[in-house]
């Protein structure tokens, strides 16, 4: 097997199981009502991170993510690295819908419709935590083609 396939292989495998996270964080997430500000806050968050990305700003974007993504990441320029090479359709949407957000436990699940700028459409499902400072920060974003309307 050649190293270019491997390399796609192993890309492939870890987008089957980003979908599969996905999946599951669908299946699992049900509507539990929770403050009309944390659910501000919680959108913030994500539109501030999106904004970020939108101006190549890798500290600003990497400050939106819990430590479990900083230390998991480990630098904010490979942080945008990642985004970009990973989740071109986060890094450039062409356009976003944000749906309402979901408590689910001790984590809030934030859907984002968004069309990359070849008009295809995407699901991505960020997963949130409240942190010590009370401040929202993400844990982690799965993104699956979202073959169902958009908002």
């Amino acid at each position: 097997m050649k190293t270019g396939s491997r390399s796609f292989v192993a890309h492939l495998v870890g987008l089957l199981a980003a979908g599969v996270a996905a999946l599951t964080l669908l299946a699992s997430a049900h509507a539990s009502p929770f403050d009309s500000a944390d659910e501000k806050n919680v959108r913030s968050v994500v539109q501030g991170q999106l904004a970020a990305l939108a101006k190549d700003d890798a500290a600003r974007a990497f400050s939106f993510a819990a430590g479990n993504v900083r230390e998991a990441v480990g630098s904010a320029s490979a942080f945008l690295a990642m985004v970009r090479r990973d989740y071109p359709m986060v890094y450039r949407p062409a356009s976003v819908a944000f749906l309402k957000p979901e408590l689910k436990g001790d984590q809030v699940i934030q859907r984002v419709q968004m069309l990359d700028a070849g008009g295809n459409a995407w699901l991505a499902i960020y997963s949130l935590q409240r942190q010590k400072n009370k401040e929202w920060r993400i844990t982690g974003c799965a993104v699956v083609e979202n073959k169902g309307r958009m908002a």
